[in-house]
Order: C-alpha cells, then sequence, then structure tokens
C-alpha cells in the first residue's frame, strides 16, 4: 500500500484492507504531511527490495505519482504490476501547495501492468488529465463515475468493489487472498 498525502488514516479503504489482510504491507514515510519526492521514492524503493517474491503496489492520490517516479528507467520484474487510484495532478493550480514539489508527473510507460482507477468528479485530478496518465503510462483506465477523491471522506471506506478489482489484476492463483 502507497498511501498519499497525509496518509491514509484509519477509515481509509488502504488501512481497512491492511488490516483485514495481515500479509499487505504499508510503505512508511518519515513526514506524511509535509512530503518530500526524494524521500518518498525512496522509502517505496526500500519497501519494495524487502518484500520477496511478486510485489503488486496499491498507490492512492500521491502514492501513486511517487509510484510512477520510483518507477522511471526501472527494468521489468521487481513489481509485476500496479492499481493506481485517483492519482493526483500536482501541476494543478488548484494542487496543495505541500505536494507541487513532485511536479514534473513522470509519463514514462511502467515497466509493469497497471490500473489507473479514476472519478468523473475527483477534485484532485480532471478526467482528462487521469486519461493522459494512463495512456503515458501505458495503463489501463477505470473511471468509477462521481467518486470524488475515491477516499474515506468520498464515502469509501472498505470499498469491496476496488479490493476486486486488485484481486482481478492479481489473476487466479491470488484470488484467495
Amino acid at each position: 500500500m502507497v498511501p498519499g498525502f497525509t496518509g491514509s488514516g484509519p477509515g481509509h479503504w488502504q488501512s481497512i484492507w491492511e488490516r483485514a489482510h495481515p500479509a499487505y504491507r504499508r510503505v512508511r514515510q518519515r513526514d506524511w504531511d509535509q512530503p518530500e519526492p526524494t524521500e518518498w521514492v525512496a522509502a517505496l524503493d526500500q519497501a519494495v527490495r524487502a518484500i520477496p517474491g511478486r510485489v503488486f503496489l496499491v498507490g492512492h492520490s500521491l502514492g501513486c505519482i511517487a509510484i510512477a517516479k520510483w518507477a522511471v528507467g526501472r527494468e521489468p520484474g521487481e513489481v509485476v504490476c500496479a492499481m493506481l487510484v485517483a492519482p493526483s495532478d500536482v501541476e494543478a493550480g488548484t494542487a496543495p501547495p505541500e505536494v507541487r514539489c513532485f511536479a514534473p508527473i513522470p509519463l514514462e510507460r511502467l515497466s509493469f501492468d497497471s490500473l489507473v482507477v479514476s472519478s468523473s468528479n475527483d477534485p484532485l485530478v480532471t478526467p482528462e488529465r487521469a486519461a493522459r496518465f494512463a495512456q503515458a503510462w501505458g495503463s489501463r483506465l477505470i473511471s468509477i463515475g462521481p467518486a470524488g477523491h475515491i477516499h474515506t471522506a468520498a464515502g469509501y471506506g472498505p470499498w469491496p468493489e476496488g479490493h476486486a478489482l486488485m484481486r482481478e489484476m492479481l489473476g487466479p492463483a491470488e484470488r484467495t487472498a
């Protein structure tokens, strides 16, 4: 799990999934409220390297941008796939000042399969920008309609549909997780 700006609180779907599935791990950041791109990418790299076997990343918001930055120049193999939920447009004028340091957003094809899950009314990324990210990253794009930022405040607590999407990406052998 790769949370975004401010981390995913206890009611966020990422936190709920982690509690329900002890094998899921969270990337830990030194400071969730004053994100620093180099630190965030290094923490993600350390977390990926610490996991033996297949790695599946689930990013939310700024976590998606951290994943895209980490992936630049990576060879296939370290990560098998990623689900990128509500990627935050850190280049938009509406982006919180604390996250603008993550600009520019890498627009290079990811070396692993990926899915971008977006919303038609996300205040942190327009549908057009989400589609642009998906296209550049070589990701499949799914819009789940008017779902805000797909987080706790938008009514997304457990989000079983999202977990089903994740398990679908993992494939038949992983669906019992």
